[in-house]
């Protein structure tokens, strides 16, 4: 025999609430720097034709690809290089392995390899005397500085190569699976390579995990000894909603850039790579970011802290629990799609206390023409500790019953 009527209700209930997030989430999205809204009627048109061996627009929200053409193909990524060099070196900092005052040595290998005396850019810091390791970081990120990557290397890993192993290692870990690097700086080296879909997503990375690592790169110039050097990133002067993120050249690479701008909720990230010329480079990105702000919107479903749904829970001193996300769930969709999102919780069919707060409980998805286009975990909104004796002794009856 079974006694449905309870878990009849508590499905009911819970899809009634989620239901109601969903509708109380859905807000008026902050428009576009003066892109006019698109016509739901219409498809979108293809993306602008870019100069380049391979190029890759993302939503940033959720990793999602919007448009690209051989962003998968390996490529030299050329001082892009740097964008994992920054993300090492934060994630080091993170573990409390290297400090920001840190004084970094420009040692003769440094500055013999990526200096001044070399084809490529330099920041120069004086040879075989040091400086905080923020101030070297910000000679690599807006000079470009070889020169520095390479004390930065020496200083974080002991070498160059050790250095090296742990890029790959990070590069493993946040998920780019068609990269090897072998160098900090990106100068042309046998086995060094990337794709434009890697790079993206380790844009994305870094603009999420370490935002003041991030920042650095929307600094216009900077400044070492008596010489001033540009950001070589031309849209932070073209573009207010562009705050980074790295240029690249060389023979082998072409000109390179990997641009990322935020407008409202919505942020994107634009790579392109192989260009003929530093400013076809600049042109392309931004064809690329303002065709997706014009076609593309992002919406804020749910916002941490925020019930979306409740959970019977068993055993437990309370009855159930509040399930919510720990991070804005953001989803980009074409303009007018909005409508037809569908959001959808994978949960378990039993939960049994104790349950602490901030517990993964499952996960929500939201779905749209039968694809994944955004998800979160699920997490506990509030604890529940065990019950006591008598009420784990029923509870656990009524499970028997309801699974006999």
């Amino acid at each position: 025999m079974k006694v449905p009527a309870l878990a009849r209700a508590a499905a009911v209930a819970a899809a009634a609430t989620l239901v109601a997030g969903l509708a109380l989430a859905q807000t008026t999205p902050t428009p576009a720097a003066a892109l006019p809204p698109a016509s739901d009627s219409l498809p979108v048109p293809p993306p602008p034709q870019i100069a380049g061996t391979a190029w890759i627009l993302m939503d940033a929200a959720s990793g999602n690809v919007l448009a690209g053409e051989n962003y998968d193909q390996r490529v030299e990524p050329a001082s892009i290089t740097k964008v994992m060099t920054s993300y090492v070196i934060a994630a080091e900092m993170a573990a409390g392995k290297v400090k920001g005052d840190d004084q970094v040595m420009m040692t003769e290998n440094a500055w013999r390899v990526g200096g001044a005396g070399t084809d490529g850019s330099y920041s120069g810091f004086e040879v075989n005397k040091t400086a905080p390791l923020l101030e070297m970081e910000k000679g690599m990120v807006v000079q470009s500085g070889n020169d520095a990557a390479i004390a930065l290397a020496e200083h974080v890993a002991g070498s160059t190569d050790a250095f090296a192993a742990l890029m790959n290692q990070y590069a493993a870990r946040i998920g780019m699976k068609g990269s090897h690097f072998v160098n900090p700086h990106g100068l042309s080296a046998e086995g060094h390579y990337s794709t434009a879909h890697d790079l993206a997503t380790l844009g994305r990375a870094l603009i999420h995990d370490y935002p003041v690592a991030y920042s650095y790169n929307k600094i216009k110039e900077f400044t070492v000894g008596p010489i001033t050097q540009p950001n070589r990133n031309l849209l932070l002067w073209r573009d207010a909603s562009v705050d980074g993120i790295k240029t690249g050249h060389h023979s082998g690479a072409g000109y390179c850039l990997m641009a990322s701008a935020k407008r409202g909720d919505q942020r994107l990230i634009s790579v392109v790579m192989g260009s003929t010329s530093e400013n076809q480079r600049a042109v392309d990105s931004q064809a690329l970011l303002n065709w997706g702000f014009r076609f593309f919107e992002t919406h804020k479903l749910y916002d941490v802290g925020k019930a979306i749904a409740k959970q019977k829970v068993w055993k437990g001193a309370a009855d159930e629990v509040q399930l919510g996300v720990a991070e804005p769930l953001l989803v980009t969709v074409q303009r007018g799609k909005y409508n037809q999102l569908k959001p959808m919780m994978d949960v378990p069919k039993t939960l049994v206390a104790p349950i602490a707060k901030g517990q993964k409980i499952g996960t929500i998805k939201v779905m749209l023409d039968g694809k994944v286009v955004s998800q979160r975990p699920l997490v506990a909104l509030n604890a529940v500790e065990q019950g006591g004796f008598f009420k784990r002794l029923w509870d656990e009856f009524w499970m028997w019953w309801e699974s006999d």
